[in-house]
């Protein structure tokens, strides 16, 4: 078994900075990013009371292998989001009740994986947020290795370690450090458009009007 290990991010983001974005819509983040960053529909949260905003800390597994993430929860910091490429291999569950409670005392901020959970009704009612692409009773199995915090991809998205994850009911939004001088501010201005839109709506206006459609026979013309 041979696991790949990366640095730390160096560039761990401020408590009360990750709960402002916990607040953020995850469609607001993918419109201001030009619809980029959001991983594939089928990473799905477990319970409908799952949300969180946190850095990754990225895990590469082998097809149907855990033992990268076993490993993995050595490295959590506080808040850490595991996010873990599973290679969208849903007959084999690669996470479960044990380590999911490992990781809970770890500190761990949530766990994403493009890959199948099982013992999925403790995980839907644990503190802890797990997202993932499918649910199955098949165990794992463990020797082929992996890497953690190293670049990987998940759910068709790039994600270094540190990146920016905000997930919530609708899907998962990765933000790289690059994206974020004034990322906030765009969104919460989307918000505040978005909800004058509403109040027009509410009044009697139609959207082709609000959002000053051209005429019918002119769209794909």
């Amino acid at each position: 078994m041979a696991i790949e290990f990366g640095a730390y991010p160096s560039n761990l983001i401020e408590k009360s900075a990750l709960a402002a974005w916990a607040k953020i819509p995850t469609p607001i983040i993918g419109d201001e990013l030009n619809r980029t960053g959001l991983l594939a529909s089928r990473i799905r949260p477990l319970s409908p009371n799952f949300s969180c905003a946190g850095q990754a800390l990225t895990v590469e597994c082998m097809v149907g292998d855990n033992s990268a993430l076993h490993f993995a929860l050595r490295e959590i910091w506080d808040g850490a989001i595991i996010i873990a490429d599973g290679r969208a291999h849903t007959e084999t569950a690669i996470w479960g009740e044990i380590l999911h409670t490992c990781a809970i005392h770890q500190g761990a901020g949530g766990v994403i994986v493009d890959g199948a959970m099982r013992d999925s009704d403790v995980l839907r009612e644990s503190q802890l947020p797990a997202y993932c692409a499918g649910i199955s009773p098949r165990g794992p199995h463990k020797g082929f290795g992996g890497s953690i915090n190293k670049l990987i991809q998940c759910g068709g998205v790039p994600v270094t370690p540190g990146d920016l994850v905000v997930a919530d009911q609708d899907g998962i939004a990765i933000i790289r450090p690059g994206q974020m001088d004034g990322l906030m501010d765009r969104c919460q201005k989307r918000i505040d458009a978005e909800a004058r839109t509403l109040k027009r709506i509410a009044a009697g206006e139609i959207t082709i009007n609000i959002l000053n459609f051209p005429p019918a026979e002119s769209i794909g013309g």
